[in-house]
């Protein structure tokens, strides 16, 4: 009889204690990558106006906008658009709004005050940045 009760009043005393509180999630990978993302190579925001000097001389004006598109414009008429994902400050990723595109990732630095990205196959191009 004295171990039931023991059994008893161990089990009382167990639905009365408050289980401890469960530690705070460390900060994943995950985490530190986003911290970076959307940081462009000037070290401001991706989403913006730019002006993108092709290395032919072509002018082309994108908008990067905060959903997540792009649109690419030449003399004011849409030319491109589709997705796009700055990896980091210096990897920009998109994918052009056509049949079977795939995602395409342009080297980008800043060096002596100059913005480059150079696309996969090799070209760069300069970037600057518009405002308004």
């Amino acid at each position: 009889m004295k171990k039931i009760m023991l059994l008893v009043a161990i089990a009382a005393v167990s639905a009365c204690s408050k289980p401890e509180p469960a530690a705070e999630a460390e900060a994943t990978p995950v985490a530190v990558a986003s911290a970076e993302a959307n940081i462009a190579a000037d070290g401001k925001s991706s989403v913006g106006k730019y002006k993108i000097t092709l290395a032919n001389g072509d002018v082309v004006m994108e908008e990067v906008k905060a959903d997540g598109t792009y649109a690419d414009m030449v003399d004011g008429k849409v030319i491109e658009t589709g997705k796009w994902v700055q990896k980091s400050p210096s990897q920009y990723c998109y994918t052009k709004d056509k049949p079977e595109a795939v995602e395409e990732c342009n080297a980008e630095k800043v060096e002596n005050g100059v913005w480059t990205s150079t696309n996969p196959k090799g070209e760069t191009s300069k970037v600057e940045r518009v405002e308004g």
